[in-house]
């Protein structure tokens, strides 16, 4: 694939992906399984945090702003950087896969230096 110009460098990036995942119908289940664990795991590892850092007060409520702060930059670098011609719905699982595993990393780092 060649790149004419910068919005061409993310479909260039991720081609390699697409060639593997267009090439059976294993390759796209193992990508959608993949994806989906992935997403749920993150969902899990961000609510047990949330849970863990307590009820929302003044204290708590800056963090779970943060916390939202952080996963609202993942979703904006990730529609940058996902490509939009190809798998839309792929990329879109694993945005918000990496937007709740941004937030979940924020939440533990807070836990661990607020309640450790």
């Amino acid at each position: 694939m060649k790149i004419k110009s910068i919005s061409d460098i993310p479909n260039a990036m991720f081609y390699p992906l697409k060639s593997w995942a267009e090439q059976s119908s294993t390759n796209w289940n193992v990508l959608i399984g993949v994806g989906g664990l992935l997403l749920i795991a993150s969902a899990i590892f961000c609510y047990i945090f949330y849970k863990k850092i307590g009820q929302d007060d003044e204290r708590t409520h800056k963090i779970f702003l943060k916390s939202s702060y952080y996963m609202l930059l993942a979703i904006i670098l990730c529609d940058v950087l996902f490509p939009k011609d190809y798998m839309w719905n792929m990329f879109f699982l694993f945005k918000y896969t990496l937007a709740f595993i941004a937030g979940g990393i924020y939440l533990a780092v807070q836990y661990k230096r607020d309640f450790s």
